[in-house]
């Protein structure tokens, strides 16, 4: 598994976000930090296919985001802080068969890959409950649920215990974390769940300051904060 950009630059509604970002991410789990506005969510739209670049190329899994889109965008899923922008259906089941609604499986087989799911995820007594009722920390259950039942080979994370409490964030973190056969890319202001990540980049003004061992990267980042 393997991200490559080279000389990236995007450009959201005409203003620069991102420039000259170069980098190569081999490792299963990225962590990715920097300061409100410093670029690390749009590589996380980036990498998610919302948005393309203005200049540069990017491969993940050798595949260009621009000409293989549709390739990448059924080995990807995405996470975002906000769970209730991603829940669509009436029901929890409903909601996790939906993620499946382009894979070309028979009925029996889509029941079952969201039976497990929600089973994985703990949501099986709430299979028939409505989707939109559920707490913050069920709906972000709901939303990895619906992530994963697509058994991705990556899931892109942007702040998805931002809003969630300390138990909450580590149930969700350790889902993220678990070895299903998936690298994740975790856009965080938790830098302690950023040091459980094997890799990190340091983003700063739309640029890649640094990349690197995460605990390092983490500890470079905390330095910064503190001048």
């Amino acid at each position: 598994m393997s991200i490559h950009s080279s000389s990236i630059d995007v450009r959201i509604g005409g203003t620069p976000v991102l420039h000259d970002v170069t980098l190569s991410l081999e490792a299963r789990t990225v962590a990715v930090v920097g300061e409100n506005g410093s670029g690390k969510s749009s590589f996380a739209r980036l990498l998610g296919g919302l948005v393309k670049p203005s200049a540069g190329e990017l491969r993940i899994f050798g595949l260009d985001i621009v000409t293989q889109a549709a390739e990448l965008r059924r080995r990807t899923a995405l996470v975002f802080s906000n769970p209730d922008a991603q829940i669509i259906m009436p029901t929890v089941a409903e909601d996790v068969a939906f993620s499946l609604r382009a894979a070309r499986l028979r009925p029996a087989e889509k029941q079952e890959r969201v039976a497990a799911a929600l089973d994985a995820f703990g949501l099986t007594a709430l299979a028939e409950a409505s989707a939109h009722d559920l707490s913050g920390g069920q709906k972000q259950l709901l939303a990895l649920c619906g992530a994963f039942v697509r058994e991705p080979d990556l899931v892109i994370a942007d702040e998805p215990t931002a809003y969630l409490d300390a138990r909450n964030s580590r149930v969700v973190a350790d889902h993220l974390f678990a070895d299903a056969g998936h690298q994740l890319i975790l856009v965080t202001h938790d830098l302690a769940l950023a040091r459980r990540c094997e890799q990190a980049v340091l983003f700063e003004g739309g640029r890649v300051r640094s990349v690197g061992d995460a605990a390092e990267i983490v500890a470079q980042y905390e330095a910064m904060l503190q001048c």
